[in-house]
C-alpha cells in the first residue's frame, strides 16, 4: 500500500474510533435507569443525570446500576478505541468517551460530569492507577459523603498516577484533557466548595 493512502487509511481508522467512542460515551445510565424506573432525572434533585443525584433520589441500587454502567462504558469505549486504532490512541477515546458522557447525542446533550467514566477509561488504559483512583473515590465518599470531593481527588490521581507509570508524550495529554473537562463540568460544585455549602449525599 502507498505510504500517503496508509496515511489516509490511520486517520480514518483514529476518527473512527473517537466517534465509537463518543457515541458509547453518549449511553447515560444516569438517564437510563432513573427513566426505566419512571422517574425523569433531569427534574429531580440537581436535574444532573449522575450518580449522585441518582443516590438522592432512588437509593442505593439505582445508583449503584449507573455508577457500573458508566465504569464499564469507559472501559468498552476504550477497549474499542484500542482494538480500532491501537492501544497508544486509546487515550483520546478515553477522553472523547468523557466528552460523549457530558454532551450524550442521545440524550439532548445533557450530560453528567464524566466521573466513573473517565474512572472505566483509566481501568483499561492503566489498571493499577485506575484502580487506586477508584478506591480512593469510594473512600473519601463513605468518609465525607460528599462526591464531589470525592470526584476531583480520584480523576485528579490520574495525571501524576499514568506520570509515574511512564506514560507520556500524547498519551499523557490526553490525559491531561480528561481531567480538566472532568474539573471543568465541576465548576459549580467547586464554587459551592468555595462558600461553604457543597451538597452532600445526603442533601440535595
Amino acid at each position: 500500500m502507498p505510504k500517503q493512502d496508509a496515511c489516509r487509511l490511520r486517520w480514518v481508522e483514529y476518527a473512527f474510533a473517537l466517534a465509537v467512542a463518543y457515541f458509547v460515551g453518549s449511553v447515560d445510565f444516569g438517564v437510563i435507569v432513573p427513566k426505566l424506573m419512571g422517574i425523569d432525572i433531569y427534574s429531580e434533585g440537581s436535574g444532573n443525570p449522575g450518580t449522585s443525584n441518582v443516590f438522592r433520589t432512588l437509593g442505593k441500587k439505582a445508583a449503584g446500576l449507573v455508577l457500573a454502567g458508566d465504569l464499564l462504558k469507559g472501559v468498552g469505549a476504550v477497549w474499542a478505541g484500542a482494538m480500532i486504532a491501537g492501544a497508544p490512541f486509546a487515550y483520546w477515546s478515553a477522553v472523547a468517551a468523557v466528552i460523549g458522557h457530558s454532551f450524550p447525542v442521545w440524550h439532548r446533550f445533557k450530560g453528567g460530569k464524566g466521573v466513573a467514566t473517565g474512572l472505566g477509561g483509566a481501568l483499561f488504559l492503566q489498571p493499577l492507577v485506575g484502580a487506586f483512583a477508584a478506591l480512593v473515590w469510594i473512600a473519601i465518599v463513605l468518609k465525607t459523603k460528599t462526591a464531589s470531593v470525592a470526584s476531583l481527588i480520584g480523576i485528579g490521581i490520574l495525571l501524576p498516577g499514568f506520570a509515574l507509570r511512564d506514560v507520556r508524550g500524547e498519551q499523557l495529554v490526553a490525559t491531561g484533557l480528561l481531567v480538566t473537562i472532568v474539573y471543568i463540568r465541576h465548576a459549580p460544585n467547586i464554587k459551592r466548595m468555595l462558600a461553604g455549602g457543597e451538597n452532600t449525599l445526603e442533601a440535595g
